[in-house]
């Protein structure tokens, strides 16, 4: 390969979306590896490795639901209630001999709807995403609690063994299996946006929703879906823990709002919409996740590293905005092409 044609392809990479923000912190993300290492060479152990991606996977599937939100310019705070409700759900359904899969399946179910219920609220109801889906975290938090009356659940019991190995135990190449679900999903739900209208109507409404509408994106269908995406995340993350733990508990998911936010954001993902690819986002959750196991290796306490994963997305967020007003502004139409096209992938 020429010079010139690696010359282009590097130029072709840097012009998509947010790529070069990727780069950016992908710099920052090696230096704290390598910080953390020269503090803890156990820090780069086969074992530690392993349970640093584990304790990434939950973050960036979150992160995935939210990263979409997001680039549609709203915002979806009842991530971290719908994971307890998933956990609480499956479990308590488990403990009363229902079949585990089918446990699962109403799992899916209950987590759409909430999905469902908040695109809604915000698209046709026009209420905004923060108090719509603050209402929409609370009432799931409700059901979490008053699914076993107010109580964890017992085990689920051997019985639902096979369903703890798919989610959590188990290995495939010996990769656990919590690994795969998570590449599995990010595959997925980049192609879509990376590859299919949707994901172009999904810019689009971030960019401009008004420009969106009269070049006939159907805005409440689409924001819907956006929502029913991060819905089916959480569940599968609730059904991560459940499958941890053996068990259901009600507090399952507290703070996973901020966990989804923090691997969007600092992944490059614009909390004014339109911006970031899904790439930056598994950047962002390795960043939250390796900084916590790393200030867990350096013997520093839980508050600090809550200190630090805050002050990392405020500045995140910040310099997004400060980057965003000194953009100079450039028409929409040309930059979000989104009229039918026979040789385009359909949702």
């Amino acid at each position: 390969m020429s010079k010139k044609e690696k010359r282009n392809i590097l130029k072709r990479m840097l012009e998509i979306r947010g790529m070069g923000q990727v780069i950016t912190i992908s710099v920052g993300l090696i230096v704290l590896c390598i910080v953390f290492a020269f503090l803890n060479p156990m820090f780069f152990s086969s074992r530690n490795i392993g349970n640093l991606l584990r304790q990434i996977a939950p973050i960036l599937i979150i992160g995935i639901g939210q990263s979409y939100v997001l680039i549609t310019g709203n915002i979806d705070l009842s991530i971290g209630s719908v994971v307890g409700m998933s956990c609480m759900i499956s479990a308590t359904l488990m403990t009363k001999g229902i079949n585990p899969w089918v446990a699962v399946a109403i799992t899916f179910v209950c987590c759409i709807a909430i999905g469902i219920v908040n695109g809604q609220l915000v698209a046709s109801c026009k209420l905004p995403p923060f108090i719509a889906t603050l209402g929409t975290m609370t009432i799931a938090r409700g059901i979490a609690q008053i699914v076993n009356n107010n109580y964890n659940t017992d085990t689920i019991g051997n019985a639902a063994k096979g369903f703890r190995d798919f989610f959590y135990y188990g290995r495939f190449l010996n990769v656990y299996n919590t690994i795969w679900i998570t590449l599995i999903l990010w595959l997925i739900f980049n192609f879509i946006l990376s590859r299919m209208r949707t994901g172009r109507y999904i810019y689009a409404i971030g960019s401009n929703s008004e420009a969106a509408r009269l070049s006939g994106v159907n805005i409440t269908y689409v924001t819907t879906k956006v929502y029913v995406y991060s819905a089916i995340c959480s569940c599968v993350v609730g059904l991560i823990i459940c499958a941890t733990s053996g068990m259901g508990t009600m507090d399952a998911g507290n703070g996973y709002e901020l966990y989804a936010v923090a691997a969007s954001v600092i992944g490059g993902v614009s909390t004014l919409g339109g911006q970031g690819i899904l790439l930056g986002t598994v950047i962002g959750a390795s960043i939250w996740g390796v900084l916590q196991n790393g200030l867990q290796f350096a013997g520093a306490p839980v508050a600090i590293r809550n200190i630090v994963i805050g002050i990392i997305v405020i500045i995140s967020v910040l310099l997004d905005v400060i980057v965003r007003r000194d953009k100079p502004k450039i028409k929409k139409d040309n930059r979000w092409p989104i009229q039918n096209n026979n040789n385009d992938v359909k949702a």
